[in-house]
């Protein structure tokens, strides 16, 4: 029986415990055979049946080049095959589903989703984790679900009765990282201290200057469409936005939350800042405190 489990490396994990598990299969006593040691003539040996039955063996193709030779053992074998495979492509899919069962396990990707998984997972522990504590967690550690799940291990000890962002913070200990977004929208918004910080841990995170302020333009020429759109009346969503500018509806959204702080006026004026600092760290003047004096320019 040949079970593949695709998707989050993390998550097809907890899955194939599960699946095992129900099996009547004790985690512990599966062999795991991972990196180097996936190889045909250090598999065929354990996937051959003991006096005391079928034999089951995990394989982890996690980093692992899979040749047909491998395929061919594990599609052949008498034994139970769970295997992690993150990338599982189509061909190896199709594998699975005609030797056993294959069991996808999508990781979240968006911010949004990550924290959603975040709060739900919170929800199982029993810990009363608000809100922007999950997005919190989502932001340090992104798709890290292992990290965000030791981190949640570690609040299940705390006497507290929620688990707040500030908490939250205090236990994990890093700095979530800058976004270009935020950055923009807490200087528009007139909080030119919070656009700075933002600033200052895109620049810490190496985020390039120079990146950063095409990114500055190309945010602000979807927050100027906005603007447009907006003005020509009725109601405008992230979606209507996203299709009619040819965006994704994350970063749609994002400008329009910008956009519906501004006029025509403002936006022009704001255009015209940002072709300045362009200019200006083109001609040689540091980059960075060229972007602080734009962020500040921008909130008043």
């Amino acid at each position: 029986m040949l079970l593949g489990f695709t998707g989050n490396h993390f998550l097809a994990e907890e899955r194939a415990r599960e699946v095992l598990s129900a099996r009547g299969v004790a985690w512990r006593d599966v062999p795991r055979v991972s990196g180097d040691d996936v190889r045909t003539d250090a598999l065929a040996p354990l996937l051959v049946p003991s006096l005391f039955g079928e034999a089951t063996v995990l394989v982890d193709l996690e980093g692992v080049k899979v040749t047909k030779d491998l395929t061919d053992l594990l599609a052949r074998a008498d034994a139970t095959v769970a295997v992690l495979d993150p990338n599982g492509p189509a061909t190896r899919v199709k594998l699975y589903e005609k030797h056993g069962e294959h069991h996808a396990s999508p990781a979240p990707t968006k911010p949004g989703e990550v924290a959603g998984w975040v709060a739900g997972r919170a929800r199982a522990l029993r810990l009363k984790l608000d809100r922007d504590a999950a997005m919190y967690l989502a932001e340090v550690f992104s798709a890290d679900l292992a990290g965000i799940v030791a981190e949640l291990n570690k609040l299940a000890f705390l006497d507290v009765p929620t688990l707040t962002r500030d908490v939250v913070t205090r236990v994990v200990g890093r700095e979530a990282p800058g976004d270009s977004f935020a950055m923009l929208g807490a200087a528009t918004a007139g909080r030119p201290g919070e656009a700075a910080g933002q600033l200052r841990r895109l620049l810490a995170s190496g985020e390039d200057p120079f990146k950063l302020m095409g990114a500055v333009v190309w945010q602000y020429s979807l927050v100027a469409r906005c603007v447009a759109l907006l003005q020509e009346g009725g109601a405008v969503n992230e979606h209507t936005a996203a299709s009619r500018l040819g965006v994704k509806p994350y970063p749609a959204k994002k400008a329009l939350e910008v956009a519906r702080r501004l006029n025509e006026g403002k936006i022009r004026a704001h255009l015209r800042r940002i072709q300045d600092a362009d200019q200006a760290m083109k001609s040689g003047q540091d980059p960075a405190s060229t972007l602080e004096r734009l962020l500040v320019s921008l909130s008043l």
